[in-house]
């Protein structure tokens, strides 16, 4: 039977990669350089041509093993609103009701799972936007049986780090660094940002060029200087509007085929314990503390990427083996329907909400 091929995925295979695309693939994912010429600092640490290094990030772009390099931004840092949602939609009208919320600009994930709660999406809104009316329009225009708006009430790790080299064991331990824990308030107030960091963050959000100084050739794109613009990357840094400037890797074909959700109902008393001991599994790429329902007993979510299925099997053992939580689910991602960036201060926002939600936007 032929595999099936997810949206954005090609047929070349991870085994096509390298010694170098892998080590270049850690450090762009971990420390990408934030200098006038990143390219030739990572030739430098990698050992090789800065020439070398841009063909290797085209080929990676080529075959579909990285998306892009850019500004990854703090969503509720920015002033927008978001949630991890859980909709139990009708088996047969699935695929149907996934292309109504993949249509909305802020839903930037978007999966088939398999559970009574079967379709799965990340949406933010911007400042000033009622989450709650985006959410239940989509409600109503996927036919969605049920909805559960699931967002973060702790954030215990955020950060995608594929170790490429295929060293890293199933439990294997890793610390949670500050950019992967930064805070995440229910609501945070939008920060007082200038024009010019807007048109910033419009430009840095998408892929850097591949030439020599691409952060010239962004502040030519914004109307600034190479050294403003790195400038404002920092300051976003410092102001924790940026969790870094890194990589943004296509899982699958880097070869992490698999990848599954574990949902833990770990007790309120041990949740300060509990949620950071899951954190801690190298493995583990988001850890969040989400609300309960009747139906919902899970508090604690863990995203897990694995080579295989057995993978991701063996850091679920490993994290219940540790910390004695048996009541737990494990919710496998059996069809992507939309996986970007969350693009920030761009018109479709507005478009959207017009035609979507015309009592909140009168004409």
């Amino acid at each position: 039977m032929s595999q099936r091929t997810e949206p954005g995925e090609r047929t070349e295979r991870v085994e096509e990669l390298h010694d170098l695309d892998r080590e270049l693939l850690n450090a762009v994912q971990w420390n990408f350089p934030l200098t006038e010429r990143p390219y030739a600092a990572l030739a430098e640490r990698l050992g090789v041509t800065e020439g070398a290094i841009r063909d290797r990030v085209a080929h990676l772009k080529d075959v579909a093993v990285l998306r892009q390099l850019s500004a990854i931004f703090d969503t509720r840092a920015l002033g927008y609103n978001s949630a991890l949602v859980a909709a139990k939609i009708d088996p047969d009208r699935v695929d149907e009701a996934a292309a109504v919320v993949s249509a909305h600009p802020g839903v930037s994930h978007n999966y088939k799972r398999n559970h009574a709660y079967n379709l799965w999406y990340t949406i933010a809104v911007p400042p000033g936007a009622s989450l709650d009316a985006h959410v239940d329009t989509l409600h109503d225009e996927s036919g969605a049986l049920v909805t559960r708006k699931l967002p973060t009430l702790k954030l215990y790790k955020i950060g995608v780090k594929l170790d490429m080299t295929g060293n890293t064991a199933a439990d294997a331990r890793s610390e949670v660094l500050e950019h992967e824990k930064p805070e995440r308030r229910p609501d945070m107030p939008a920060p007082d940002l200038s024009d010019l960091e807007v048109a910033a963050i419009r430009v840095v959000q998408e892929d850097l060029p591949l030439v020599e100084r691409p952060f010239a050739v962004q502040g030519e794109q914004i109307g600034c200087s190479e050294r403003d613009v790195l400038d404002m990357l920092q300051s976003f840094k410092d102001r924790k509007l940026m969790r870094r400037f890194a990589a943004v890797m296509n899982h699958r074909n880097a070869g992490f085929k698999a990848n599954a959700m574990g949902v833990w109902a770990v007790p309120d008393d041990r949740l300060e314990e509990l949620g950071p001991a899951m954190a801690g599994f190298a493995a583990v790429s988001h850890c969040y503390r989400r609300p309960t329902y009747d139906d919902w007993p899970y508090s604690v979510f863990t995203m897990v990427h694995g080579r295989s299925a057995r993978d991701c099997e063996a850091t679920i053992e490993a994290i219940r083996a540790e910390t004695g939580v048996d009541e737990y689910a494990l919710l496998w991602s059996i069809k992507e329907y939309k996986k970007v960036r969350v693009r920030y201060f761009t018109p479709d926002w507005g478009e959207w909400s017009a035609t979507h939600l015309p009592a909140v936007n009168p004409s």
